[in-house]
């Protein structure tokens, strides 16, 4: 009779390594990035410091050739620390991983920039807090209208091009004492540029005419800085589309300079397929317009046809016009980080990143 049993745990197979173990995040580590980050890997890192979460299908829209090149990559940033990631729940399915920016990038960013990483204005517990955010979802859409924008120009052979992308956060620094918009950006193309603030409804400010009292704070930005700039506002469905419009025609009515703020209004179900989310085909209908009229849609290009050119274009100290990408132009427009391109490093427009 066997009277010394071996021990459960050495009836078990070896334990296998770990393969790839994330790395650590000492200064030793951090300097090891140095031989190991592209410029589109830093550009990624600013772009989720800027726009705080990212899911790969929008990363592959920004800068890469495909989802499963994409995929290789975040790996192997998740494995370094550059980032990190969460999957929320979802009824039906599965969610998409959600990127946020993590400590070794957000220390990348901090040194480029002649910081200490103490000096930005990032956590790793808040940053992580977005999976549980009840403004997770509103971000990610706010995220994929102009994440779109620059997958067109990427992919398509038109000229367009999105200059500036502004978060909300950046938004809120520049505007938040008068309005607080969802984004800014800036359109380039044949030769015109167009720009706006972005109001992205989710349909939760009920009733609408919570949506149209907005409308005076623009009026007193535009008042105030001498800067006519487009408010789009962006609605879930045709039904939330009109109830917005009735609330904006009210509240454009008894502004008293209404056309210093030309508005023009949007749903996600007004265009089909694959373009329902595109916000540069014709869907944009000016606030002039009647909505039982379909016919009288524009495309984001088309837009500024539709109002009387600014009275004033002049720039203002309380209200700064956003820069492009151009660094002479952001220099003393912002503190850093600078916001970053919303085009990857060396990739001109109808070019794919490899």
């Amino acid at each position: 009779m066997n009277t010394q049993p071996s021990p459960q745990r050495a009836l078990r197979g070896h334990r296998p390594h770990r393969p790839t173990p994330r790395a650590a995040t000492s200064a030793e580590a951090v300097a090891r990035l140095a031989g190991r980050l592209t410029e589109r890997d830093r550009w990624l890192a600013r772009m989720l410091y800027e726009h705080k979460v990212l899911t790969t299908g929008q990363i592959t829209q920004l800068a890469w050739p495909s989802a499963r090149s994409a995929n290789l990559r975040l790996l192997r940033l998740h494995q370094w620390r550059v980032v990190d990631r969460f999957q929320p729940f979802v009824t039906y399915g599965s969610a998409p991983m959600h990127y946020v920016l993590d400590v070794a990038g957000a220390a990348v960013i901090a040194r480029q920039d002649g910081l200490e990483p103490r000096d930005l204005d990032y956590r790793h517990d808040r940053a992580l807090g977005l999976a549980h955010s009840l403004r997770l979802a509103h971000t990610v859409a706010t995220n994929t209208f102009f994440t779109t924008l620059v997958q067109r120009s990427r992919h398509s052979d038109s000229d367009g091009r999105l200059t500036a992308w502004w978060s909300e956060a950046r938004c809120r620094g520049f505007f938040g004492d008068i309005v607080r918009p969802d984004a800014y950006g800036r359109w380039r193309e044949k030769g015109a540029e167009f720009e706006w603030f972005l109001e992205y409804d989710w349909g939760t400010e009920r009733p609408a005419d919570l949506v149209g009292g907005k409308l005076p704070g623009y009026a007193q930005l535009a008042a105030t800085s001498g800067i006519t700039t487009p408010v789009l506002f962006w609605t879930p469905t045709a039904r939330r589309e009109e109830r917005v419009r009735r609330a904006l025609d009210v509240a454009a009515a008894q502004l008293e300079e209404p056309s210093l703020i030309p508005v023009a209004t949007t749903c996600t179900d007004v265009v089909p397929g694959e373009e329902c989310a595109d916000p540069s085909v014709r869907r944009w209908l000016p606030l002039s317009a009647p909505a039982s009229n379909p016919g009288r849609r524009l495309c984001l290009q088309e837009l500024p046809t539709a109002w009387p050119a600014p009275s004033a274009t002049a720039l203002s100290p309380v209200a700064p016009r956003p820069a492009s990408e151009d660094p002479e132009e952001l220099e003393g427009i912002s503190g850093p980080p600078r916001p970053p391109s919303p085009q990857p490093p060396g990739t001109p427009t109808g070019r794919r990143p490899r």
